[in-house]
């Protein structure tokens, strides 16, 4: 009767659940079927188990204890932020209130041109900055905003002990979007000068961006994401110990800013492993307090896998990447608008964003515990096997000389370059799903006039490198049903199904799917008893392209009987037969099926259809 539950269970070992599984395989290749193989360079197992944690020396160490890998502080509670443009001054305030009273506790004012103190005065009026963080998002990369938060801040009694918030002050960020310095200064004279006038005055606020999201809106893997972005933080702790001030000055006044995607448990891992990582780097400087190792972390919802078509799918990707974001244990986070990628900001859209995490917070509880994630034997590991290979990225960044000399040398680039030209051409085969883009579209949503925005443009100057590109994964699929909208036809696809119903079914299924993300229209039958029945009844719809829908076996007879009879008309087989080279060598050229790139089909398609 004392005997505990699980003692009257033998254990299983890992030999035996192998054993299980290569039976139930029946000779499958293990690693095809069961492995994933990341774009984060590593593998991630079907299952993992105790003893894959056993190798991890930080999982004795609690929320707040060094090296901060299950959090800087021993709760879970972020800043709930938010960005808004500043136009005129008083509705800009008066949108602030509304946000503020919405549930936001940090404000990003976005100032694209320079103001003066009147207007900062008028910006700030009503707003404590004790309670509300402020962040300054400016493309004037100078220190004259905080200059007058400070001036504001004392004028008005405010403790600027407790002023919060950070400036987007980044050179780097500006170099590596740009190509070239910011007033050909690599020294950041100016920031040396805001360090030294405001460090300890406003000693809670961040005076340094390390803008590690713009990797991810590049097209970069996570790994390359964290490993770029502690090497550009490693350049500034590097630069300005040079200059004279301690890591300890220094370490806090940097934020950095991240981007989260929808590879969710990745996600919470990078974070994880963001605050690891940095904690052994500010180590390495010799710091007198270890609480400046503590990284402070502000994500984003990514902009690289948003989309103009189905924008409201948008929404649930930026719940989940919010999810991850908290569950990872970010400081703050900024969930950008659904519709931010082709839309000016509104009441609606601003509400949907902060409400995304007002509700992961006060109905989900994300904030109640901290490190949810930990001890999970899969999420461990993948924290793991970053911190693995982000730290090897990262340490030859610095055998190459650092963040700056990489990106002269064109390495940073490159490597960013070669990760997007493979999601592109996943995006392209659909091995990596844009919903509602590249599968699953919808089918009667036309947007002829719609602009989509670029995510930067750079700045019109003589470059000294290459930036790199920042940009939508959904652009060139958008740009292919834009075309079709604009040119004011519609081409219609006419599924002839016939013979197999289950084949015919799915692969009518596929092809309807297939060409409605070009902008076509389709028509899904339910079967044909003969090829002449299924033609006439396309001749009566007066389709443009006729797709023929059966089994492999039944093609070879019925693909040649349509295709003699189709007169003018595009004929597609649906599959990719064995008897393709038989069929190919009697004209029948066009095939569509799972391995497709359906991108390039499609502008095929368009041409043949009459659309440039």
């Amino acid at each position: 009767m004392d005997k505990k539950l699980f003692q009257e269970f033998s254990p299983i070992s890992t030999q035996a659940w192998e054993e299980i599984i290569q039976k139930d395989l029946k000779g499958a290749d293990y690693e095809k079927k069961l492995v994933w193989k990341t774009n984060e360079g590593f593998s991630l197992q079907p299952y993992y188990r105790s003893e894959n944690l056993k190798k991890l020396d930080y999982l004795e160490t609690n929320p707040g204890e060094f090296p901060y890998v299950r959090g800087v502080n021993i709760d879970n509670i972020w800043e709930i932020r938010q960005d808004i443009k500043v136009k005129d001054i008083a509705s800009t305030n008066k949108l602030a209130h509304k946000l503020i009273k919405g549930g936001v506790t940090s404000l990003g004012f976005i100032i694209e041109n320079e103001i003066n103190e009147n207007d900062f005065t008028g910006l700030m009026q009503g707003i404590n900055p004790e309670k509300i963080a402020i962040n300054f998002i400016s493309n004037a990369l100078t220190g004259k905003n905080v200059s007058m938060l400070a001036s504001y801040s004392i004028k008005n009694g405010y403790d600027t002990s407790k002023i919060a918030g950070f400036n987007d002050f980044d050179s780097l960020g500006y170099m590596l979007i740009n190509g070239n310095t910011y007033c050909g200064d690599e020294n950041c004279k100016c920031a040396e000068s805001m360090l030294k006038e405001y460090g300890k005055t406003l000693s809670s606020f961040r005076l340094i961006s390390v803008n590690a999201k713009h990797f991810k809106n590049a097209g970069s893997s996570s790994v390359q994401e964290l490993a770029f972005g502690l090497a550009m933080g490693t350049e500034y702790l590097r630069k300005f110990i040079n200059e004279g001030f301690t890591v300890d000055e220094i370490a806090p006044k940097l934020q950095f800013n991240f981007a989260a995607g929808t590879n969710y448990f990745i996600e919470i891992a990078k974070i994880r492993a963001a605050r690891l990582l940095w904690a052994k780097i500010v180590e390495a400087n010799n710091p007198k307090n270890l609480k400046s190792a503590k990284i402070f972390i502000n994500t984003e919802t990514s902009l690289w896998n948003k989309t103009v078509y189905d924008p409201y799918v948008n929404m649930l990707r930026s719940t989940t990447e919010a999810m991850s974001a908290i569950l990872g244990g970010t400081n703050s986070l900024n969930v950008n608008p659904f519709d931010s990628v082709f839309a000016d900001q509104t009441e609606f859209s601003l509400r949907i964003a902060r409400n995304t995490q007002i509700i992961i917070k006060e109905e989900a509880h994300f904030d109640k515990v901290s490190d949810p994630g930990a001890g999970s034997y899969y999420i461990e590991n993948i924290t793991s096997s970053i911190v693995e290979n982000a730290w090897k990225l990262f340490l030859e960044i610095e055998e190459k000389g650092g963040f700056v000399a990489a990106l002269k040398e064109g390495f940073i680039q490159s490597e960013i370059e070669k990760m997007a030209d493979k999601r592109n051409k996943d995006i392209e085969t659909r091995r990596e799903i844009i919903l509602g883009t590249n599968q699953y579209p919808n089918f009667n949503e036309i947007l002829p006039d719609i602009k989509p925005r670029e995510l930067y443009t750079p700045k019109d100057a003589p470059r000294l490198f290459r930036p790199i590109k920042l940009y939508r994964n959904a652009e060139e699929f958008e740009k292919l049903r834009r075309a079709t909208d604009k040119s004011g036809k519609r081409p219609l696809a006419f599924m002839l199904t016939i013979g197999n119903l289950n084949f015919r079914k799915a692969r009518a299924q596929f092809s309807c799917n297939f060409f409605a993300c070009a902008g076509f229209e389709v028509i899904d039958n339910n079967g044909f008893e003969t090829i002449e029945e299924g033609l006439k009844a396309a001749q009566q719809k007066n389709a443009d392209i006729i797709v023929l829908c059966s089994s492999d076996e039944e093609y070879a007879s019925m693909a040649v009987e349509a295709f003699e009879k189709i007169g003018d008309k595009v004929l597609v087989i649906a599959g990719n037969p064995e008897s393709r080279k038989e069929l190919e060598s009697k004209g029948i050229t066009n095939f569509i099926h799972a391995r497709s790139n359906v991108l390039e089909d499609l502008k095929k398609y368009q041409k043949l259809v009459g659309i440039n």
